[in-house]
């Protein structure tokens, strides 16, 4: 119970900042708690597929890995419109559906044309897996604003008029990533947050030699840096990577952000960005070159887990901490003797007082439980494409999907798999959106098309 109502405080003292949002909004990738769940009590469907439970599906434009956001009658989601796929040429565009009917309210091309690199001429990605609009959009309920992988920040009132844009390659110089940088920023307490966990050294050419990496504070009325934080890490090569959103936490007489990346957790001053403490490593010495972190941190339970790469183990630091820690100063528990409890890709979903852990490269769904790290039940995933969307979970049900577009409903309890609707193309294997949840609803964001299930 006392977890129950601390997490109900927690959403309404998030929501107290966004006053134009409602509870049953999803306003950002992992919903309204930051977490993957929802309050909202309404009932949500369990057996459906491609016609039976549709109350609509659209067509897309274009390809894209971002969730849809929700917010009251509006539907909000990226996409790349491919022109010329041979020569790397796209248009980044901004969607907002009739939530109704999913007919197209309005779309806008939202891309400045930058292209990072000297002589990059790709327009909507920079590698085999992803495009630029793999971020998904957030909103405070008065307006919706879009980040896009080639560095462009846009932000539209919920009608489609643009209020400010520009690009944050251009202000503080080219992304250093491995891969294509795809973080969604953070709208909390009447700001605009987005970390950027980058390499030190140039990386296909691009960036520059000692490139800090930075969690930057901006104002969403009109853009424009608030402040400029560099966040030092001791990681190497594509360890100093990371792709996950900034989480905010309010708790122990105090308001925090939470990043994870550079083999370390840290809680910083929303105000100013100062660090107020650290937490590592999931990578002792620092030994491990290539381990970029693609899972955002998630709190809950009086912890905060971050989920170490390649088949490593999940670390739940304590809540409230002060300066820096390391090793067991500072740790809960870890996942070291339980190898199914590892993620690479998905981040973990928080609900009724529970982690749920799912890992693309075991190919397994867990329980676990926040304040011992006891695992109570793991449950093997169907299929043999990878499970890499974040799960999302109301009304007593998990929601998860794959790369061909296969949704799993499950059994929060028990781990029991209650259905499996296959909501992608036969030969799809790039579908990567969370399902997300609304008021009843669940829109799923396949390769092609988007569907509302009730």
């Amino acid at each position: 119970m006392k977890s129950i109502l601390g997490k109900l405080f927690l959403t309404l003292s998030l929501l107290s900042a966004a006053t134009h949002l409602s509870g049953a909004d999803w306003p950002t990738w992992r919903g309204p708690n930051y977490d993957g769940s929802t309050t909202s009590d309404k009932p949500l469907p369990v057996k459906f597929d491609q016609e039976k439970g549709v109350k609509w599906s659209t067509t897309l434009p274009g390809m894209g890995a971002s969730t849809p956001i929700i917010i009251g009658d509006r539907i909000f989601l990226s996409s790349v419109q491919v022109t010329d796929k041979k020569a790397g040429k796209g248009r980044l565009l901004a969607l907002c559906l009739n939530r109704a009917n999913g007919k197209v309210a309005w779309k806008h091309d939202a891309g400045s044309g930058y292209r990072p690199g000297e002589g990059d001429g790709n327009d909507f990605q920079l590698d085999s897996r992803t495009t630029y609009a793999s971020p998904s959009a957030v909103s405070d309920g008065e307006r919706v604003i879009f980040f896009y992988g080639n560095g462009d920040l846009v932000s539209y009132d919920l009608e489609g008029e643009e209020q400010w844009r520009r690009n944050l390659q251009k202000d503080y110089g080219d992304f250093t990533f491995q891969w294509t940088f795809s973080a969604t920023p953070t709208l909390y307490d009447g700001k605009l947050y987005l970390a950027v966990l980058q390499r030190d050294e140039v990386t296909h050419g691009r960036g520059k030699p000692n490139n800090p990496s930075f969690l930057l504070c901006m104002n969403p009325a009109n853009g424009k840096t608030v402040w400029k934080h560099i966040r030092p890490s001791d990681a190497n090569k594509e360890s100093l990577e990371s792709f996950g959103t900034v989480i905010p936490y309010e708790g122990a007489g105090r308001k925090e952000l939470i990043i994870a990346g550079g083999d370390v957790l840290t809680g910083h001053d929303p105000a100013t960005g100062k660090e107020i403490w650290r937490w590592g490593t999931w990578n002792p010495g620092h030994r491990e070159q290539w381990w970029r972190l693609v899972p955002s941190p998630v709190v809950g339970g009086g912890v905060v887990l971050a989920s170490a790469p390649k088949k490593a183990p999940v670390f739940a630091a304590k809540l409230g901490l002060k300066g820096t820690h390391s090793g067991k100063d500072g740790l809960v528990w870890e996942t070291s003797k339980h190898p199914q409890i590892t993620s690479d890709v998905p981040t973990p979903l928080f609900y009724n007082g529970k982690f749920y852990v799912l890992s693309d490269l075991r190919q397994a769904m867990s329980r676990v439980d926040p304040k011992t790290g006891k695992v109570e039940w793991s449950t093997r995933m169907p299929g043999k494409y990878k499970w890499r969307a974040s799960p999302t979970a109301a009304d007593g049900k998990i929601y998860s999907m794959n790369h061909n577009g296969e949704v799993v409903v499950m059994d929060p309890s028990s781990g029991e798999i209650l259905h499996v609707a296959k909501m992608g193309q036969t030969y799809d294997d790039n579908t990567r959106s969370s399902v997300a949840i609304s008021d009843g609803q669940l829109f799923i964001r396949a390769n092609s098309k988007i569907f509302c299930i009730q």
